[in-house]
């Protein structure tokens, strides 16, 4: 094996010590009630219940960065961003800038394959209320400082949210800390570039805080900067 094959080593590494991950004992014991109880939809469906690995191309110029698996998203389809209305608008948007193969990702055998991108988050349960403790965050922190080290082509990093953001800013040593808005754009010594983004929650998708154009501004920004 080459160089070329080591990103993809390290990042099959951290797959597995994150789906073996049971570190937080409140997402551990949330994460399979809500695979016990299900929602009425999915009833029939068998949840992945377990810690949610990050997903992509292992040669990736772009990482996108989420919060934590949806409750009945990523945490019943094992896959971010998988399964739910979040999810349909994010990969969308990958698919029309050209990073996903497919413009939906509804499972992990729906033959999704993302090109020069990588997704994942900082908390890798399912949170009560999508709101991680401190600890949970911090807990979790080593796999995203792992998977930053493992994608050594990564050039631009988009966040979506004041989350994912306050999480990357803090791994990425950017003193002083800009405030989070929409489109912000923050360089990088090492030439990488953070871009933010508002999260793809139906919070803001179905206010139109976020709009697809808007989202696509941002996609497009990534590919000028060189992400792919």
């Amino acid at each position: 094996m080459g160089n070329a094959d080591q990103p993809r080593r390290l990042l099959a590494r951290i797959e597995k010590d994150v789906v073996a991950c049971r570190a937080c004992p409140r997402l551990v014991d949330w994460r399979e009630q809500i695979g016990r109880e299900k929602r009425a939809m999915y009833r029939d469906d068998d949840y992945w219940a377990k810690a949610v690995p990050g997903f992509g191309d292992p040669q990736a110029h772009l990482l996108v960065v989420g919060l934590a698996p949806a409750a009945h998203g990523a945490n019943r389809t094992g896959r971010m961003f998988t399964g739910d209305r979040s999810g349909d608008w994010l990969y969308r948007a990958l698919y029309r800038a050209g990073y996903a193969s497919q413009p939906e990702s509804t499972a992990l055998d729906d033959g999704l394959e993302l090109d020069g991108a990588w997704i994942t988050s900082p908390v890798k349960c399912a949170p009560p209320a999508n709101k991680p403790t401190t600890d949970e965050r911090d807990q979790c922190r080593p796999f995203f400082t792992r998977e930053l080290e493992a994608l050594e082509n990564v050039k631009v990093i988009i966040v979506l949210g004041g989350f994912g953001y306050q999480v990357a800013a803090h791994e990425l040593g950017i003193r002083p800390r800009p405030k989070f808005a929409h489109g912000l754009e923050v360089p990088l010594d090492d030439d990488r570039t953070l871009l933010c983004s508002f999260h793809v929650s139906q919070q803001n998708t179905f206010t139109g805080r976020l709009t697809e154009s808007m989202l696509d501004d941002v996609f497009a920004r990534a590919r000028e900067l060189g992400a792919g």
